[in-house]
């Protein structure tokens, strides 16, 4: 059964559960958000990929208006809540200026593979060692799913929405393991090639073959 929801689509790709903060400043999304406190509506972020409006995107609920400039903009909290499915698009929403569309929410099997959910934290731990970023896998839940780490691998927003397009964990795991597995190689050599750089010209403590 389909709804008709609002839209707002944007150059990026948000996930269930994902928190994000906007900077409002369109008249038709202050609209937006003005429905939203006055109706309690939710609204949906279609990624705009390869220069069209994604046919999945996610709901979004407003959390809170977090300060209202004097010319209307506004910075908003909102948290991400499912995964839907856009079957009509429309431009703007009937006597709105947003933009709308009729949705279907997208079923999910949130159960991943245990073996393979170990084997990407180590492939993340060595991802995040190499690009100093070991704070970030200290946040992490031991029980993270993909979408908790989806952002911060690397991948390009292309890759990020075919996370967002699977409509099970194991396929995310398998996805972001593919990744993974092809983009570690390239950064380690690049970590030698920067060692051998730093190295060249300075003293070098070598031990000589034994002939």
């Amino acid at each position: 059964m389909t709804r008709l929801l609002a839209l707002f689509p944007l150059n990026l790709v948000v996930y269930p559960d994902e928190k994000l903060n906007l900077h409002i400043f369109e008249p038709r999304y202050r609209q937006l958000v003005h429905d939203c406190l006055a109706e309690g509506i939710t609204f949906g972020i279609p990624p705009f990929v390869q220069n069209a409006v994604s046919p999945i995107g996610t709901e979004m609920r407003l959390v809170a208006v977090e300060k209202t400039y004097p010319n209307g903009e506004m910075d908003i909290r909102t948290q991400a809540l499912g995964r839907v499915g856009l079957r009509t698009f429309y431009r703007q929403a009937p006597g709105k200026l947003y933009a709308g569309a009729d949705v279907e929410d997208l079923p999910d099997d949130p159960a991943g593979d245990a073996l393979l959910h170990a084997h990407i934290r180590e492939l993340v731990e060595r991802l995040y060692d190499l690009l100093g970023l070991r704070r970030l896998l200290l946040e992490l839940p031991p029980n993270f799913r993909v979408y908790d780490v989806a952002h911060h691998l690397g991948l390009s927003t292309e890759q990020e929405y075919q996370v967002l397009e699977t409509s099970s964990e194991a396929e995310r795991q398998q996805l972001v393991l593919s990744h993974l597995e092809q983009v570690l190689p390239v950064l380690q050599e690049t970590e030698r090639l920067k060692e051998r750089v730093r190295l060249n010209g300075h003293f070098k403590n070598l031990t000589p073959p034994n002939f």
